[in-house]
């Protein structure tokens, strides 16, 4: 079993393993939701970073170790640990940020001291709306960057476009620092259409098309260990190591780049 996708540890498994995995104990599991505007969901206990969750983001934990709790991710069940501190029993929320990033301010004014920084996909629970800020549980937050849940955007490209110039970070899942497949999932899950969090497990999106298909924006390239959305006929955007960026780049140019640099061709095209 993908260690990603599979909600156990050598004492505990979640309760829809029973029949397929031999654990010494199942549960239900305690459901929790994410405190921090961002935390990194880690392999291990204090170990490497696989991916990184939201403000607001349901978790479920089925497992403890050294002020670290283990589970998985309400969004796409990605499993990892993190720390006890980054859990809470918060309110339910009712709207995420919509924008590439905001502030969770003091007070409702623009020269409020700013309490954190948000990634686009956080949720907070709205206390009240007005025309400027918006009152949450944690603070304000500026009212055009936000929207109810369920009120998603529509188009993939133009949220991976509003984040060009962000530092390559792997595992990164905003504006902060993100790598390939973070983008393609900040992208589409802000448009309403579920993704996994890793390429390779990205590459089940949509249905394949032949390279003799006229590309079309939104299809998604893949390479082994990496992603890409198409712009346009001629163009690709990407987080890439390349520029440690996320960066338009010629895709004739980029499939040229990495089969020289890789010995790496497209592996996959899929159009959502």
């Amino acid at each position: 079993m993908d260690r990603r996708l599979t909600p156990a540890t050598a004492r505990i498994a979640h309760i829809s393993l029973r029949g397929q995995l031999d654990a010494p104990s199942f549960t239900e599991g305690d459901k929790r939701r994410v405190s921090m505007p961002l935390v990194d969901l880690l392999r291990r206990p204090n170990g490497p970073r696989d991916r990184q969750l939201w403000l607001g983001e349901s978790f479920t934990v089925i497992d403890h170790e050294d002020g670290y709790a283990f589970g998985f991710a309400g969004k796409d069940g990605y499993c990892g640990w993190l720390p006890h501190a980054a859990l809470s029993d918060g309110p339910t929320p009712t709207h995420w940020v919509a924008s590439p990033g905001t502030h969770l301010y003091a007070e409702p004014r623009v020269q409020a001291k700013e309490l954190s920084a948000l990634p686009m996909g956080a949720k907070v629970a709205v206390i009240s709306q007005g025309p400027k800020f918006t009152e949450t549980s944690q603070g304000f937050v500026p009212t055009p960057h936000l929207r109810t849940l369920g009120d998603h955007l529509t188009d993939p490209v133009a949220v991976a476009e509003s984040l060009l110039g962000t530092p390559y970070l792997w595992g990164g899942n905003s504006r902060a620092g993100i790598d390939c497949s973070g983008l393609v999932q900040v992208a589409l899950h802000a448009c309403g259409i579920k993704a996994p969090g890793d390429s390779d497990l990205q590459e089940s999106l949509g249905h394949e098309i032949s390279p003799a298909t006229p590309r079309q924006r939104g299809d998604l390239l893949f390479w082994k260990g990496h992603v890409a959305l198409v712009v346009d006929e001629t163009r690709l955007i990407h987080a890439n190591g390349h520029s440690m960026s996320v960066a338009y780049e010629p895709i004739t140019a980029c499939i040229d780049r990495i089969q020289r640099a890789e010995n790496l061709a497209v592996s996959h095209r899929r159009r959502l």
